[in-house]
């Protein structure tokens, strides 16, 4: 009976969502949008035509233009070709933000293979896991990174390890310093390696033998050797917070009708004139999408930073006049930190800026706003919507605290936790997405695709609501509400008071075990330097502000959390270390 009632109840908010949003909409963005027949690869081919000398890349003063970037993305596929690579296979990516990670991504896509990214920083573990899962046999990563994965490739199937350097890229004399500097043990190492593995070759070695003539058949408009726009382009990993990484399949439909929606909602961004500013890492589908696949798409410069640091981006941004930043709400504090005494940088060419993958909070973004003069807005996705799902206004009403809007093309609703109905303006449930950018399911994982996709609606397993404006808030995780004696606790209710105390810098509540009533809150605290406090005063200062059952038991401070590479707090790491603490305290 209760399965007849839910599946009702689906269908029935299938059939009745009203669109509140579109009333909020500024008038130069539209409800929907006719979206290209076209692949991912086919916004650089066109870009390059229609650009030729157009600054594509700008990595540590080396400047690439569209044109040759994509004589090198041709070649590269080529070479890729010649190795055996064929439409339809996995090419594993293991690179940060450096002009290979562009001319790879673009050459895998151009002959119908399959982008797997992967994180730098993954441990053999993680590295092999992610290779078998996507079966991947060729894999295009750092030199310096070899070591790292080297004892697991006889555990996989990988057949061609193409190894990339950063100075095959950087302008004389960088290029000399960096082999003279960088890490010279450790590439001493790598070379000594290299010599024992007949399976690996260098990038450049590759580059420098392969033609630059389009195989036969002949690159065309919607790809090599009949690629559709319905193909897998990318097995985007999951972080894996919940449980075991899965791998999103989107397609080249996907990824295009996302960077679309994306480059309309910037309604003033400049075809041809803008320069972004690229430090969000390319490996995760925030990066790929909102630094790499919409400059693209824009004709945009690139400013390519491997690593995040505040100097650095500053630095950029004011050498190289860059429009564009897109990042985290990590990146912004930092930020605010390096201006916090003076603001000795020229960022008068910066349009706007837009945060995501985390909750923006206002204090930082009205800081950041004060010491810039730059609008920074805030955003919404998740990797299984290739990402970007909803965006505050950047030219019409924001709200603060809010994500925003869906997207043009992007439904969205609010539905109960148990029955999956529609759920009224202003009441909390798990929100529900459907739109052109939702991935085609999880990589051999019917399962897990079964509980997330239903009638072409996702189920995100995030918590929010609805205003009476259409737009939307984040509540919490769904599988991060903390069930206590029959009550539901959303822990980032508890954060956001948490970091509003003036001590606090930052904090993260995980849900513990607790005897009978279920699970209690237990905050982990980061102090602000200088700051001291005790549990008892953090406790009595949520007691004000909470209702009792909210109130953490426990709390813990500690000098840093544990964080991604994007700067999201890791409670995976700190549910692990919990469960660590209770096996050992069961069994001394």
């Amino acid at each position: 009976m209760l399965f007849l009632m839910t599946f009702h109840a689906i269908f029935c908010y299938f059939n009745t969502m009203q669109k509140q949003w579109l009333k909020k909409y500024p008038a130069n963005i539209p409800e929907s949008i006719q979206y290209p027949h076209k692949t991912i690869s086919d916004f650089l081919s066109d870009t390059a035509e229609r650009f030729p000398q157009k600054t594509a890349i700008i990595f540590f003063g080396k400047k690439i233009n569209y044109k040759e970037l994509h004589s090198l993305t041709i070649k590269f596929a080529n070479a890729l070709v010649n190795m055996g690579v064929k439409k339809g296979d996995r090419v594993a990516i293991m690179l940060p933000n450096c002009p290979h990670e562009v001319i790879a991504y673009y050459s895998v896509l151009k002959i119908g293979a399959i982008v797997v990214q992967f994180n730098p920083l993954y441990t053999e573990r993680e590295t092999e896991y992610q290779l078998n899962d996507s079966g991947s046999e060729t894999i295009i990563a750092l030199d310096t990174l070899y070591p790292n994965f080297k004892n697991i490739i006889n555990k996989t199937r990988i057949k061609n390890i193409i190894l990339c350097s950063v100075s095959d890229f950087l302008p004389f004399p960088k290029n000399f310093l960096y082999r003279l500097k960088e890490k010279k043990e450790m590439l001493k190492q790598v070379q000594h390696d290299r010599k024992k593995d007949t399976s690996s070759v260098t990038f450049l070695k590759l580059i420098k033998k392969s033609s630059s003539n389009p195989p036969s058949p002949p690159f065309g408009k919607g790809g090599l050797r009949g690629i559709s726009p319905d193909d897998i382009a990318l097995l985007q990993y999951t972080g894996g917070t919940t449980g075991i990484p899965k791998g999103a399949i989107l397609t080249h439909r996907n990824l295009v009708a996302n960077t679309i929606q994306c480059r309309h909602w910037f309604s003033k961004a400049e075809v041809g004139k803008e320069t972004f500013l690229s430090v969000l890492p390319f490996f995760h589908i925030f990066g790929m999408t909102s630094s790499l696949n919409l400059p693209v798409h824009l004709a945009s410069s690139m400013i390519l930073l491997p690593r995040f640091k505040p100097l650095d981006v500053l630095k950029a941004i004011e050498r190289y006049r860059a429009s564009i930043f897109i990042g985290v709400p990590a990146m912004f504090s930092a930020i605010n930190g390096e201006l916090r005494h003076e603001n000795k940088y020229n960022l008068s060419s910066m349009k706007f800026c837009v945060s995501g993958a985390a909750p923006l909070p206002h204090d930082m973004a009205v800081r950041f706003e004060t010491l810039t003069d730059v609008k920074v807005i805030e955003g919404y996705g998740l990797t299984e919507a290739s990402p970007v799902t909803h965006c505050n206004p950047i030219y019409g009403e924001r709200k603060f605290g809010s994500i925003g809007l869906p997207l043009p093309d992007t439904e969205c609703s609010i539905v109960d936790l148990i029955t999956g109905a529609e759920l009224q303006t202003g009441e909390i449930g798990e929100i529900a997405i459907r739109g052109p950018q939702i991935m085609k399911g999880y990589w051999k994982n019917e399962k897990e695709t079964d509980m997330v996709l239903k009638n072409g609606w996702l189920f995100t397993g995030d918590i929010g609501r609805m205003d009476e404006d259409g737009f939307f808030y984040i509540v919490d995780r769904k599988k991060e509400m903390i069930i206590s004696g029959g009550y539901n606790i959303y822990p980032r209710e508890i954060e956001e008071l948490l970091n509003k105390h003036p001590k606090v810098k930052e904090s993260a509540v995980i849900g513990i075990p607790y005897k009978s009533i279920g699970d209690i809150p237990k905050a982990f605290i980061v102090l602000k330097d200088g700051e001291s406090a005790d549990e008892d005063k953090i406790i009595n200062y949520c007691k004000a502000n909470l209702t009792k059952y909210k109130v953490p038991k426990k709390v813990e401070f500690r000098k840093e959390l544990p964080k991604s590479l994007i700067g999201k707090v890791l409670k995976k790491v700190l549910k692990e270390e919990e469960r660590s603490k209770k096996i050992l305290d069961e069994t001394r």
